[in-house]
This record gives structure tokens, C-alpha cells and sequence, in this order.
């Protein structure tokens, strides 16, 4: 009898010892995931320990893999691929699980921007032009004949540039003002006065 109770507890011992050796004896139940922000383009992949790829899409904004871990098992959260013309980070990408899910890890992106502008015609001294692309404006000095608005643009983002004043005694109006970033600045907005 005290050798079957010995055997058992041996038996038991060794399940256990193997068991933890394995990352806790757990199922894999426990999600992978965080936050993504700023994410404006497609072809983010992140990995996990080298081997789960995750797609994320454009304007994403949270992430889980499909492939569970289990308690006390090592995560490490990577970028595997960029977005062309921007570039993610990860923050709290590497760890131990517990015995809760994985949703701290961050992902942040940051998209190239660029300048829109062109050419003015037709202006003259004439005083009082202001261009506007949306919240952002530019007031044009008396005699010029190119512009480049003040903010940059987010790539893939829309623009549109409109006269938000006319000048005094003439009329202008925009050719090519408005489309969607590309990644370049764009230079060939027309305004042309008369």
C-alpha cells in the first residue's frame, strides 16, 4: 500500500515538474493584443515570438493574434513589416503572461506628410488673397506667383484648397485643388486671378 501511495506521488511529482517545464501546464487561453493608433495605410504586419504574423489594416484600432499563449509564457510583439511611407513603433511589447490577457502592448504609426502648393497667376499688387485648406490658411502677400500652405498633409488624407478670401478687385479661382495625398508633395495647384 505505501508503495503505491510512493509511485503515485512520484507519478504526480514528475506530471507537475513536466508540466511547468512546459510554460505552467496551461491550455493556451490567454490573447496577445493592444492598441494601434495613427495607423493611416495598409501592409502593417506585426509578429509574436518570431512566428505569428498579424495583418493590420489601415485605420485599425486594436489588434489580437490568433494564436493563444499560455500562463507564464514569454510574448514579444515586433514589427515584422512597415506601412510604406510610415513608420510604427511598439511599446510594451515584451513580456510573461499571467493569468490575464495580454491588451497592453501599444502600437503607434506615424505617416510621412507632405506640402501641397502651386502656382498664383493673374494677382498683380492686388492685396487681401487668402487660400484655406480646411482649418489652415494661407493669406497671400501682393505679387506672388507660387504658394505652399503652411501645414503638411498626412499621406493617403484628402485635400482641398479653396480661395477663402478674394483679393480686392479681382476674382480667383483654384484648378486641381483638391485630391488625395500621394506621397509627394503636390506642386501643381492652379489659382488664377482675374
Amino acid at each position: 500500500m505505501k508503495r503505491m501511495t510512493l509511485r503515485s506521488c512520484v507519478a504526480a511529482l514528475a506530471c507537475a515538474l513536466g508540466l511547468a517545464a512546459c510554460g505552467g501546464g496551461s491550455s493556451g487561453s490567454l490573447i496577445v493584443g493592444g492598441s494601434v493608433s495613427g495607423l493611416t495605410q495598409d501592409g502593417l504586419v506585426l509578429q509574436n515570438n518570431g512566428g505569428d504574423d498579424y495583418t493590420v489594416t489601415a485605420y485599425s484600432t486594436s489588434f489580437a493574434f490568433s494564436k493563444l499563449i499560455g500562463y507564464d509564457s514569454a510574448y514579444n510583439v515586433t514589427i515584422k513589416t512597415q506601412p510604406a511611407n510610415t513608420i510604427c513603433t511598439v511599446t510594451n511589447g515584451k513580456g510573461v503572461s499571467s493569468a490575464y490577457n495580454v491588451t497592453s502592448i501599444q502600437v503607434t504609426c506615424l505617416t510621412n506628410n507632405y506640402f501641397i502648393g502651386g502656382t498664383i497667376s493673374g494677382l498683380g499688387n492686388a492685396t487681401g488673397l487668402i487660400l484655406a485648406n480646411g482649418a489652415d490658411t494661407y493669406p497671400v502677400p501682393a505679387g506672388t506667383t507660387s504658394f505652399r500652405m503652411p501645414e503638411k498633409v498626412s499621406l493617403g488624407a484628402p485635400y482641398g484648397v479653396a480661395v477663402f478670401q478674394q483679393p480686392a478687385g479681382k476674382t480667383c479661382t483654384v484648378n486641381n485643388g483638391s485630391g488625395r495625398m500621394a506621397a509627394a508633395d503636390v506642386t501643381n495647384i492652379e489659382v488664377v486671378c482675374q
